[in-house]
């Protein structure tokens, strides 16, 4: 742990000047308090970094929240080995996974799937109650619900350290999601813009506590994570569905975890009440159940957090990025994407050369870095990988 400056906090043991810079500036804003954390995984991000952990007062900044509302992970520990699966073919229920879960940015599903019918009615309800209509902002956000999406969103089977077989996906709130937070990041904006509220960056905009504007944030964001969490819900059933299908017999589920990467909430921390906006951090109170994903070809972590007060009870949410998307594309080629992923099934393509393991930090040096935040419960190894392009 690094103090910055006054109001600045660093976990992180590799980040590089951009970042500093950016929370720098971050750190900055009046209505912090008591500091602003980076996470181990820290990173360049939109206004505000990546592995951002900001408690405010009176204020939030909607992109401090991110783009993908909700986002954040899923796993599944089921009743299965390594020795139950080891003869059966892994590129099967791959693709058997492929076509039950629609991938990449814009597949949605044909049509509101049997399985979906009740959340999308739970959704209907809370958006009703909180007087708004996700219609306007998508109109087929029904669809949406048990999508995955594209970038660093995946599926995998994995097998821990005593080779229990774990269902693990990270998604978040798809198209409908990024639609809430680009219209509220705009209206900060223009909040700070109408009121001649100077600001160190664009992106920092705020609104302010007790308007209106803050209050249909409020109710859209909540609605969005909400969305999110439904969403990896379904993802995972039907992951779950093909894995019995796959292994021809009943499955137990041990364990279900679901957080949230990306959102805001509303907390105590140092006496006062706040709300804790993590972009990129997972909440970390003592004895609380978090998952912290590595890359693609890299180990996944289940841990319980420590409740550790500087970080404002909070952990890191995945390896972090040191490559940009196009820097990696430059930078790695498609041997050695294969090579990194070597003993693990996936749809081998050039199209997730950007999500190369050598493109992040490396996860042993992140969870090193958050000893003081987690305990680790389970490492995870994967032997199959679902992406979308």
């Amino acid at each position: 742990m690094e103090q910055v400056n006054e109001r600045y906090l660093n976990f992180a043991s590799v980040i590089d000047e951009l970042t500093l810079e950016q929370n720098r500036m971050t750190s900055t804003m009046p209505f912090i308090y008591p500091h602003f954390a980076s996470m181990p995984d820290a990173h360049l991000g939109k206004g505000c970094a990546v592995g951002s952990v900001l408690p405010t007062l009176g204020a939030i900044i909607p992109a401090a929240v991110g783009v993908d509302i909700g986002c954040g992970m899923v796993a599944v520990r089921t009743d299965y080995s390594a020795n139950d699966i080891q003869h059966f073919d892994r590129r099967a229920l791959r693709e058997a996974i492929e076509r039950d879960v629609p991938l990449s940015a814009g597949n949605n599903n044909r049509k509101v799937a049997t399985t979906a019918e009740l959340r999308i009615r739970l959704l209907e309800q809370e958006a009703a109650t909180a007087g708004f209509d996700p219609a306007a902002y998508v109109g087929k956000w029904r669809l949406q619900l048990g999508t995955l999406g594209s970038g660093n969103h995946f599926i995998e089977v994995s097998l821990d350290e005593n080779d229990g077989v774990w269902l693990f996906l990270h998604s978040g709130s798809r198209g409908i999601g990024n639609r809430i937070a680009q219209h509220h990041i705009k209206a900060a904006q223009a909040y700070c813009r109408d009121h001649g509220i100077e600001l160190p960056h664009p992106d920092l905009a705020y609104l302010v506590e007790g308007t209106d504007q803050f209050d249909r944030y409020i109710k859209e964001l909540l609605w969005a994570q909400r969305f999110a969490l439904l969403n990896r819900e379904e993802m995972m059933d039907r992951v779950l569905r093909q894995f019995t299908q796959w292994v021809g017999g009943p499955v137990l589920e041990r364990e279900r975890i679901n957080c949230h990467h990306n959102y805001t909430a509303k907390e105590t921390h140092f006496g006062k009440e706040v709300w804790l906006s993590r972009k990129g951090a997972i909440a970390a109170d003592a004895g609380r159940p978090g998952l912290i994903p590595g890359s693609m070809g890299t180990r996944s972590y289940v841990v319980t957090g420590k409740g550790f007060a500087s970080s404002l009870s909070s952990a890191p949410h995945g390896a972090g990025r040191e490559y940009s998307r196009n820097a990696a594309r430059k930078h790695f080629t498609h041997d050695q994407l294969r090579k990194a992923m070597e003993g693990i099934e996936f749809r081998d393509t050039e199209a997730f050369l950007d999500e190369i393991p050598g493109a992040y930090k490396d996860i042993d040096v992140v969870m090193e870095d958050a000893k003081d935040l987690v305990d680790i419960r389970h490492a995870l190894r994967q032997i199959v990988n679902v992406k979308g392009d």
